[in-house]
């Protein structure tokens, strides 16, 4: 169904729900990848500002109040911060909302497309209880690194819907031979065991959330090296799908390789420098944003190197997909 065009916002928005295209989809996809990147940036900022128990209690902020309200145990500062990151999650479980209700309003409908749109309002819904399990165990470490890791998890969802909204359903058609997708998939675990070592580093550091908060009994100077090797792994990985990705013509994938590239080298730089000037909480908040980014390309990368043909036109009845010929891969 076509989208009514409007110069009124709401409506606007509103059509982008109820009468989407894949045009405005793909849109919405692409809000909550930006919304669920935001919400790691503002979680960092907890983090950094001894925040994690600003709100001491859950779902409630403290005592009988859902908002912050002054006391005189934790500053009301602390209290806002804390506050606003669970805020940002409603934002992003409405963004959810609102591309599972254009999934299911598309037309053609895609099955595919409403399974991975209705991924993400249930694993908002599963961070935010686990948000509840931070608080109510004063920031345990575990259930910190936890917190975080549902995050890359519900960006591959919404990273997947919004690709997939911007392409069609005939059979993948690879574009690089095997060597050159293996490489890819160890890159992305590689990116996924770069993640998981940061959360034991910063539940050893000293950004934990709260002064009195516990921490992995870990010597620091050790997790730091194993995160720092993990990180060289990644970027060695990268270095090798890049340089087989133009021994190919897959294109859109070189771009996000190049990007890839990029990022490794930004976050090697903030990593560093975190390191030697003392783990300043700016250069926190960068390096988990780049993380982010980094995951995001990754898994891109990854989904780069197949076609899936046009996105099926507005309105058409679904056929059949036809068979697709099958293509020697390159070599890798």
């Amino acid at each position: 169904m076509a989208e009514r065009q409007s110069s009124n916002l709401p409506v606007r928005m509103w059509n982008a729900v109820w009468r989407p295209t894949p045009r405005s989809l793909r849109l919405l996809a692409l809000l909550g990848v930006i919304g669920n990147t935001a919400i790691v940036v503002s979680g960092g900022a907890v983090r950094v500002t001894k925040s994690g128990l600003g709100c001491p209690d859950w779902p409630r902020c403290s005592g009988d109040s859902l908002v912050p309200t002054p006391t005189p145990d934790h500053h009301l500062l602390n209290m806002s911060i804390e506050f606003g990151n669970r805020m940002v999650t409603f934002v992003v479980l409405a963004a959810g909302l609102a591309v599972f209700v254009a999934a299911l309003r598309l037309r053609p409908r895609r099955k595919e497309l409403v399974w991975w749109a209705l991924a993400q309002p249930m694993s908002v819904v599963a961070q935010a209880v686990i948000g509840g399990i931070v608080v109510l165990t004063d920031l345990h470490p575990t259930a910190v690194s936890l917190h975080f890791l549902v995050s890359p998890v519900l960006l591959v969802f919404c990273v997947a819907l919004w690709v997939r909204a911007g392409e069609g359903d005939d059979p993948p058609r690879r574009l690089a031979g095997t060597g050159t997708r293996l490489l890819a998939a160890a890159l992305l675990v590689s990116c996924a065991a770069v993640l998981v070592a940061g959360t034991v580093v910063t539940g050893t550091g000293p950004h934990a959330g709260d002064a009195d908060a516990r921490r992995y009994g870990f010597d620091i100077t050790e997790v730091v090296r194993y995160h720092s090797v993990l990180a060289w792994v990644t970027a060695a990985l990268t270095v090798a799908v890049l340089v087989a990705l133009y021994r190919t013509g897959a294109s859109a994938a070189r771009r996000r390789g190049r990007e890839l590239v990029a990022l490794v080298v930004f976050q090697g730089a903030v990593g560093y420098l975190q390191y030697f000037l003392g783990v300043p909480e700016g250069l926190v908040l960068l390096h988990m944003l780049g993380s982010i980014l980094m995951w995001i390309t990754a898994f891109r990368l990854l989904l780069a190197l197949r076609d899936r043909g046009p996105v099926p036109e507005p309105g058409a009845s679904p056929a059949p997909a036809e068979a697709a010929a099958a293509e020697t891969p390159q070599p890798a």
